[in-house]
């Protein structure tokens, strides 16, 4: 049962389809404490066992208690614990009791930041706050009879609530190769070659802001991609797509048509006197389309037919928060704080009150206060004029809404790729996500086991992780150990930045490795994009904690760094250096699974705790009980892959295979299942 209550003027986020009428006015709050309309504040009280699940992309555990944090859309290159806000604003919490008599969600949906106090202050004590603007509160309690757990309900009433989530072409599953320096074809083709002579398996490479001409969205530089449409076609034949990035400012700049026609139909967010807002970015000075604006988003949307004329078929947005460097405001600002220091003799306050000035001006909140959005009117009431930071979270998922509407149109039969930084509740609907700025180091492979159930529950299916870890330079043992994990989840997307070393997978030696565990995704592509889609279809998640199919199960409900991926696997990955296996609970009777440069061995194990060694050479993964997964033979890309015929793992008697022809934008499961077995 899902219930509604609004409080103050909310604004209309694109978050929820299924129009519901409020309660009315001076009904009872079903769960926890209304202590102020506006400015918003809910509370609860927590006891001692209760868990807290949620938030989607955020820092901390699968079980957020004990923690504050924000939803407001940030560009975080040095993410760690104790960060409070992340790329998207995923408002979605669910309050359960180790016992089973408590399972509520509760989400809010509102435009502004959100602030979540789960037991930081006071552990007892949970609470919500929101004061740009007003708020719709839906109260999510699970339906007894609906087959599934609690959990599972909440979660599932949600997600219908939402809408369907996005779900990408299946060369999508694929592996994909980026990095941020691939700077002319040859490199590309480079990049491609050395994959496939050492016979690793490759759908996509990812190319970055190197392409643009001058950083420029929409253009592509001429004498280091002399033909992109040629490469393109040329890659594709081998079974690569090309996906370039697209980034959320223009540049500045006259005969930039883009730029031009911004400012002469006023699609640009604007100053409070009406001139365009001017911040720095890639390209320098830039303007900002204002998504909020349906004329501004269709528009801009439409630019990417200028890719797709050349064969590309797939597109990653970036620096949607929306990120900036500076503004003309805060540049000359901080030059003047600089300055003032010039011939001074710096103490040790004066001191650290200059060394961060340089970096003062990334991504201000008095920034984002110089600029405004025209919200559309609807019905009789007139378009309104709102100050960017009062609904901040709300922009990034409209330049994914944007892209996501105008590629519809220009590919009405045929999926095409699409995922995005920011993002939230609502461009679920519209495309995937990566989780942004990672570093490579153990504790954000460790961080993303914890951050995926939590997406699902929220919708974004289609996520993953930069695959070694953007920042920094990764080691080979990482790079093996995030591969493992990254074989079960949709998106596997190995990307790094231009100055650390090179982290293709051929680039460690003994390639042979990277073999057996690329071989072992592709292997397993079929199950993944079957589960993928029933999930998204049946509005359920892909990868779960482990308590949300056994929630009588203490352990399982404490255990966070196993997962359920679709309905018969099992993984635990390794996420600590020179570890040669790990720990392992299992909740039930399973199949132990290993997979090895293409041999397959299996186990049967009972319930319990065993020691399990991992080789850096194999995926290790378990199989439910009476549950069946095929694998097929590898291949060099899914469109090679043949599924006429299947290797089985698992002691279930069958299993429903959803197929399709991989583009297809009428997915349902009926008529599309196949029923595989022994």
């Amino acid at each position: 049962m899902i219930q509604k209550f609004s409080f103050g003027e909310p604004v209309e986020t694109g978050a929820v389809v299924c129009g519901m009428e409020c309660m009315p006015e001076g009904s009872r709050f079903p769960f926890g404490t209304v202590e102020s309309s506006f400015p918003f504040k809910w509370m609860c009280t927590l006891a001692g066992d209760d868990f807290v699940f949620g938030l989607g992309e955020s820092m901390r555990g699968i079980n957020k208690r004990g923690f504050r944090y924000e939803s407001w859309c940030s560009d975080v290159p040095n993410q760690n614990e104790f960060t409070r806000s992340m790329y998207g604003a995923h408002n979605l919490v669910i309050v359960y009791s180790a016992d089973g008599t408590k399972c509520c969600a509760l989400f809010f949906d509102t435009a502004s930041r959100v602030a979540f106090d789960i037991g930081f202050t006071e552990y007892s004590t949970f609470t919500v706050e929101t004061s740009d603007t007003g708020v719709d509160v839906y109260v999510v309690s699970a339906d007894e009879g609906s087959g599934r757990t609690a959990l599972q309900d909440v979660v599932h009433q949600f997600r219908e609530l939402i809408g369907q989530s996005y779900i990408p072409p299946r060369w999508a599953f694929g592996f994909q190769q980026s990095r941020w320096g691939y700077k002319t074809e040859d490199d590309v083709r480079k990049v491609v070659s050395r994959y496939r002579s050492a016979g690793l398996p490759l759908d996509a490479v990812c190319l970055d802001i190197d392409y643009m001409d001058a950083y420029k969205d929409f253009t592509v530089d001429e004498q280091k991609f002399p033909d992109m449409g040629a490469l393109a076609s040329e890659l594709k034949a081998d079974g690569v797509r090309l996906v370039p990035i697209i980034d959320a400012g223009v540049k500045v700049q006259q005969g930039y048509d883009v730029y031009e026609e911004g400012c002469d139909n006023d699609y640009f967010c604007k100053k409070e006197d009406g001139s365009d807002f001017v911040a720095g970015v890639w390209p320098g000075r830039s303007c900002f389309p204002d998504f909020m604006n349906p004329a501004a988003r269709e528009w801009f949307g439409a630019k990417y037919e200028r890719l797709t004329r050349l064969g590309i078929e797939g597109f990653w947005n970036d620096m949607n928060e929306p990120a900036m460097f500076y503004s003309d405001e805060s540049l000359e600002e901080t030059f003047r704080k600089l300055l003032s220091y010039q011939g001074q003799n710096l103490d040790v306050q004066s001191f650290f009150e200059f060394t961060p000035l340089s970096g003062s001006t990334f991504n201000r909140l008095d920034d984002y206060r110089r600029f405004f959005h025209q919200l559309p009117g609807s019905g009789t009431s007139a378009p309104q004029k709102i100050r960017h930071d009062r609904i901040h979270n709300l922009y990034g998922a409209n330049m994914t809404r944007s892209a996501a509407e105008a590629l519809r149109k220009i590919s009405p039969d045929k999926r095409m790729l699409l995922y995005a930084r920011a993002s939230c509740v609502g461009s679920h609907r519209y495309g995937g996500i990566w989780t942004g700025d990672n570093a490579s180091c153990w504790e954000h492979l460790k961080q993303e086991i914890k951050m995926l159930p939590s997406l699902n529950m929220v919708g974004f299916l289609y996520s993953g992780a930069d695959i070694g870890g953007f920042g920094e330079s990764t080691t080979r043992d990482l790079l093996l150990r995030w591969l493992a994990l990254g074989a079960f989840t949709p998106l596997m997307r190995n990307h790094c930045a231009w100055n650390n070393r090179s982290q293709e997978c051929y680039a460690f030696g003994n390639t042979d490795d990277f073999k057996s565990l690329l071989d072992f995704r592709y292997a397993l592509v079929p199950y993944i994009y079957s589960e993928f889609v029933k999930a998204a279809v049946g509005s359920s998640m892909y990868i779960r904690p482990l308590g949300f199919d056994f929630p009588a199960d203490m352990r399982a409900l404490r255990t966070e760094d196993e997962l359920l991926v679709g309905e018969g696997i099992l993984i635990a990955p390794v996420y600590e250096q020179n570890a040669d296996g790990r720990y392992v609970y299992l909740p039930e009777d399973m199949t132990k699974v290993v997979w090895c440069r293409g041999n397959i061995s299996t186990e049967e194990k009972k319930q319990g705790s065993y020691y399990i060694r991992m080789p850096l050479d194999s995926v290790t993964f378990f199989v439910r009980k009476d549950r069946l997964v095929p694998l097929c033979r590898p291949a060099q890309s899914t469109a090679a892959l043949d599924t006429s015929t299947f290797s089985f793992v698992g002691t279930g008697a069958s299993y429903e295979l959803y197929e399709d022809d991989g583009f297809t934008r009428s997915v349902t499961l009926e008529g599309h299942l196949r029923t595989l077995s022994r």
